[in-house]
């Protein structure tokens, strides 16, 4: 009898051992937020989903990338994909859980299985057509051949034959190469299962030659690796589009495809395509590489005063060094021609109502600039959403919050929303245009330079988010960056 009861708790134990493991992921989520409480993430065994409209959830593949679906600062689920598919559940009244798989062959055959609704940031190829419905497009990327520029550059894809070339598994590219090798039948490469990202990181470290990926992966991590640069181009651009089943599924395409309609009309695409990749292309292989040198001389010894600067006002620290190497490059004794000096280019009106007694004291020019920075963004309207809150504050930080205003009434002159970054980054450079300038309060503003500190900041605040880690420390105020 205790052997027999033994074994009953045994499996007791080890069943709620495998339940904890199971709905792990699913607890965390719910305790995001309440705008996320919908979302689960699939650990379990994949099974057969019903239609739509006998189904209390949407279920979704997506493929693990960075961009696609992510946790960010915050521990809260972001990317391109998982922003899409969470609304169009919202859209639907329909909780949304993702399922995440390694390549979008993967993908693939769980949608052929009729185990998932739909397959978001899927390759819309003719290979890919056979086997799947496609939503409208919504991203286009150029496949290209990415070097390590310590290297020589080959001119066309005849120079790459003989050498280390890699591409992702399950992508589109072995298509591509497949069909480049009907003409040069040497060529040859290898699939791995690693992500773009990591991969493209083993073509910096000098240990493959050649990858080929998407411009839109390449792009990103140029940011991130000075010696990366474009080779080749190969074939047509690629469009990125929703798939469905071919069996079950027509209702549910045509809902996508009235969904992508609305976004695409109401700016709702063209602010989250924005959101992730809108300034991936501000910094030039020079600024990274000295950004790079001066983390490892520079930032060590200021540390300190940033991790103080997120205690006091709960914005990441990694944000204010990038605003402050932006203003400054670090240069505890910068002086402009205006006269605004210090690592965080303090106004002499700013420092003294952030009483500031030396603007050259490094500490104190931190701190002040973070809560001056945290002053704008409480005083914007309380409807702004993250992160175009943050985005709009660094402008505002540079220009100063009244042209901040004037670009937000000029971009409801336009037609444009006022409280998204997408779309003031339209109307700041018009403040120094007569025209525009001479029909607002606060007159001419140099608003193109507030475009340009805040997408660098933005391209020096991902960098920072790769190489160096979060302060630990417990964020709960309204302060903290959700994206």
């Amino acid at each position: 009898m205790r052997t027999l009861l033994s074994y009953f708790l045994f499996t007791i134990i080890i069943f709620l051992i495998s339940a904890c493991d199971i709905f792990e992921e699913s607890a965390s989520l719910l305790n995001n937020s309440e705008k996320e409480s919908f979302l689960l993430r699939d650990k379990r065994d994949n099974k057969f989903v019903p239609p739509l409209n006998k189904s209390d959830e949407l279920v979704v593949i997506t493929v693990n990338r960075n961009s696609n679906y992510n946790k960010n600062y915050n521990e809260k689920y972001v990317g391109l994909e998982f922003d899409l598919a969470s609304e169009f559940g919202r859209e639907l009244g329909k909780r949304v859980r993702f399922i995440v798989v390694p390549d979008m062959d993967k993908a693939l055959t769980i949608l052929e299985k009729n185990q998932a609704h739909l397959a978001t940031g899927i390759s819309a190829t003719t290979k890919n057509k056979l086997q799947v419905h496609f939503g409208p497009g919504y991203q286009r990327s150029q496949p290209q051949v990415a070097y390590n520029t310590n290297h020589r550059k080959p001119k066309n894809i005849q120079g790459i034959v003989g050498r280390n070339i890699e591409i992702v598994r399950g992508t589109m590219h072995g298509e591509i190469l497949s069909e480049a090798r009907l003409k040069i039948p040497e060529l040859r490469w290898a699939e791995t299962d690693i992500s773009p990202e990591d991969l493209l990181s083993k073509l910096a470290d000098g240990k493959v030659d050649y990858v080929v990926t998407d411009s839109t992966n390449i792009s990103v991590a140029k940011n991130f690796y000075s010696n990366l640069g474009v080779a080749i181009s190969l074939g047509k651009k690629n469009t990125k589009a929703w798939a469905f089943s071919l069996r079950d599924q027509l209702e549910l395409q045509k809902k996508a495809g009235k969904f992508f309609k609305r976004i695409e009309k109401d700016g709702t695409l063209n602010r989250l395509i924005d959101r992730y990749y809108g300034h991936i292309q501000r910094l030039g292989q020079e600024n990274v590489n000295k950004f790079l040198e001066k983390t490892r001389t520079f930032l060590p010894s200021l540390r300190k005063y940033f991790y103080q600067a997120e205690e006091i006002t709960k914005i990441d620290w990694r944000l204010i060094a990038a605003l402050s190497y932006q203003e400054s490059h670090w240069n505890r004794k910068a002086t402009s021609f205006t006269n605004v000096r210090g690592i965080m280019m303090l106004t002499k009106a700013t420092a003294e109502r952030m009483k500031v007694t030396d603007r050259l004291n490094a500490q104190q020019s931190i701190l002040a600039g973070a809560r001056y920075l945290l002053i704008l963004k409480n005083t914007l309207p309380s409807r702004i959403a993250e992160p175009d809150r943050t985005w709009i504050a660094l402008a505002a930080y540079n220009q100063g919050y009244g042209h901040i205003e004037d670009a937000r009434i000029l971009a409801q002159r336009m037609k444009l929303s006022p409280d998204l970054w997408v779309d003031l980054k339209r109307s700041l450079p018009l403040l120094s245009h007569r025209r525009h300038f001479e029909n607002l309060k606060f007159g001419y503003a140099r608003g193109g330079e507030a475009v340009y500190l805040t997408e660098s900041v933005r391209a020096y605040y991902d960098i920072l988010k790769k190489y160096e880690s979060p302060y630990k420390q417990k964020l709960s105020s309204p302060g903290t960056l959700s994206q």
